[in-house]
């Protein structure tokens, strides 16, 4: 049976929304556009509630123990676990080329400087991924990209313990239309950039793997350039068990494939 969960959409509004960013970048202040709290229900993949692929839904779940258990900012564990995920993407995906980008630590704490994205959004629009692959290949090896079938894709696990609170959560791309897509500004004192963000709608189905452990992994497309679909995603505020005050610690790491 669903389970309720509470997510903040976007906003239709006759003006581009958007977050601005202070000078501290994304660990300073930060003023959000209009959000939507919603309350969806939500269908567990774990359960069986949900059927999800990646062929059908490009959202993956995957058993991926790891030989990094922490993650100091020193990087020095990049080299291991970066193999370990471009082995991942080899295997599920096919992926011939991968390139790895950037991890994200959260913790869903007050003083934390990287807390769970609570916005419902995919990460690039056109214009924004084709800048990071400029950005991370140059201009002519993105031209070669450019040429066959890339994809920017997040691959997301639990840090230290099993997923108590806030899980990530996943839209499944069928339910979602061209319609439901707001392109939202990111304003930085030097520099604007955007993501998109999704506005409510009764369609959505929501799906997520409940009590995800630090030896699981989700994987799924943030941006593809043959038109597989994005896939919108939020933390989702909903509490696996009351009694457990185990705060969400996590990590994301961006892949640029090609296929």
């Amino acid at each position: 049976m669903p389970r309720t969960g509470s997510v903040n959409y976007h906003v239709t509004r006759p003006e581009r929304q958007a977050f601005h960013i202070d000078p501290g970048g994304v660990v300073g202040k930060m003023i959000s556009p209009e959000l939507a709290a919603t309350n969806v229900p939500v269908l567990d993949q774990r359960t069986g509630e949900a059927i999800v692929t990646f062929a059908e839904d490009c959202v993956g779940f995957a058993t991926l123990p790891s030989e990094v258990t922490i993650f100091p900012q020193d990087g020095a564990w990049h080299p291991i676990y970066d193999s370990e995920l471009t082995g991942l993407l080899d295997r599920e995906l096919g992926a011939q080329e991968v390139v790895i980008f950037d991890h994200t630590v959260r913790i869903d704490d007050p003083n934390s400087d990287r807390k769970p994205a609570r916005n419902v959004q995919s990460d690039y629009s056109p214009e924004g991924a084709e800048k990071r692959l400029i950005d991370l290949l140059g201009a002519e090896g993105a031209s070669e990209w450019n040429r066959g079938h890339y994809a920017f894709v997040n691959i997301w696990r639990p840090v230290e313990n099993p997923i108590n609170s806030a899980p990530l959560g996943f839209i499944r791309p069928s339910t979602v239309r061209a319609e439901d897509w707001e392109l939202i500004d990111l304003i930085y004192p030097d520099r604007r950039g955007h993501i998109m963000g999704l506005v409510a709608s009764d369609r959505h189905e929501w799906i997520y793997r409940s009590r995800m452990t630090p030896e699981e992994v989700v994987y799924f497309n943030i941006y593809d350039n043959r038109e597989l679909p994005s896939v919108g995603h939020s933390a989702i505020d909903m509490v696996e068990d009351a009694s457990l005050s185990i705060p969400r610690k996590s990590i994301e790491s961006r892949a640029l494939i090609r296929y």
